[in-house]
């Protein structure tokens, strides 16, 4: 029950080059690079929903059950089926070039998303979120 509640984005690292590598146009990360996105948890056992919200009102919320394959979808529309699994207390979801890890650590949310695109390499989004 660690994750559930609200958090805001406090830090992002690795935004930019994220941004990029999934082609999001350079007007587009500019005004999205300082956004206190709202994330909201809540959790019953192993059935979690997942919302974040974006200063822009844009919402995507998703809804998973710990190892078992759900419909998601990103902020941008695209839908796609992954399975999130727990270990050690962080939740970890994997699907084509994408790879998910959140944790509580020291009262914070941590986020890291990493993005792999061919010979483009790997590039990693930490975002630290505190409780509200």
């Amino acid at each position: 029950m660690a994750f559930a509640g609200r958090w805001e984005t406090e830090t992002q690292e690795g935004y930019d080059e994220f941004c990029k590598l999934l082609g999001i146009p350079d007007e587009t990360i500019e005004k999205g690079r300082d956004y206190k996105i709202i994330t909201e948890v809540t959790q019953d056992g192993d059935n979690f929903t997942w919302g974040q919200v974006y200063p822009t009102n844009a919402k995507v919320t998703n809804k998973f059950t710990i190892g078992k394959e759900c419909d998601m979808e990103t902020i941008g529309g695209k839908k796609f089926k992954a399975t999130v699994h727990m270990e050690g207390g962080k939740l970890s979801a994997s699907f084509p070039n994408y790879h998910q890890v959140s944790e509580i650590s020291g009262g914070k949310l941590i986020e890291v998303n990493t993005l792999t695109q061919g010979g483009a390499g790997s590039v990693v989004l930490k975002r630290t979120s505190r409780k509200l």
